[in-house]
């Protein structure tokens, strides 16, 4: 089953959160961002194109044209692949674990996969932000030493940033597949 619902991010962008149900143990959150906006990436290029410009009739130096047009490239390509995020996709498995997947807008895919073993809880934290309360899904990892104390604080869906009514959809749905792992796990 499959069913995509609209929320914003804590910004008011729009965000699309789709969600794959594909057993009572196995459900997919795939969070998109909107796509670069052309609007603001020609903005930005005539922005440095004009400075490029304007210094080239001040100097009359044809370098510097050249190293614009090769400095808004490299930068436009690093930003693409390093930086702008599409899509961020929780998947979790009751009986395995769950897998944090990336996707760039280059297409470049970065996948994080922690052990159900590993996982204490996921809960929903809140942060101060830029002056203001934001909240945040993360997980939970137990301590290897101690499984009663908390190791580290895994982050979900860091690039998106979603408010607080598509975090309470996301977070519901795990703990039902956190607790029915518990179940499973502690059933003779």
């Amino acid at each position: 089953m499959e069913d995509e619902r609209s929320f914003s991010d804590i910004c008011g962008g729009r965000l699309a959160l789709q969600r794959r149900y594909y057993s009572p143990s196995c459900r997919e959150f795939c969070l998109s961002c909107p796509r670069l906006s052309l609007r603001s990436l020609t903005a930005v290029t005539c922005t440095v194109w004009l400075a490029a410009y304007g210094l080239f009739t001040l100097c009359e130096n044809s370098m510097i044209l050249s190293a614009a047009i090769f400095i808004t490239l490299l930068g436009l390509l690093g930003y693409l692949h390093f930086v702008k995020i599409d899509q961020e996709t929780l998947l979790i498995i009751d009986s395995l674990g769950i897998q944090m997947t990336s996707s760039y807008a280059s297409g470049k895919e970065s996948t994080t996969f922690i052990e159900m073993g590993k996982v204490k809880d996921i809960v929903i934290n809140e942060a101060i932000y830029m002056q203001k309360v934001i909240y945040y899904l993360c997980i939970l990892l137990k301590d290897p030493v101690e499984p009663h104390r908390i190791s580290q604080v895994v982050p979900v869906f860091q690039s998106a940033k979603p408010r607080l009514d598509c975090l309470i959809e996301v977070y519901r749905s795990c703990q039902e597949i956190l607790a029915h792992q518990k179940a499973t796990s502690t059933s003779p």
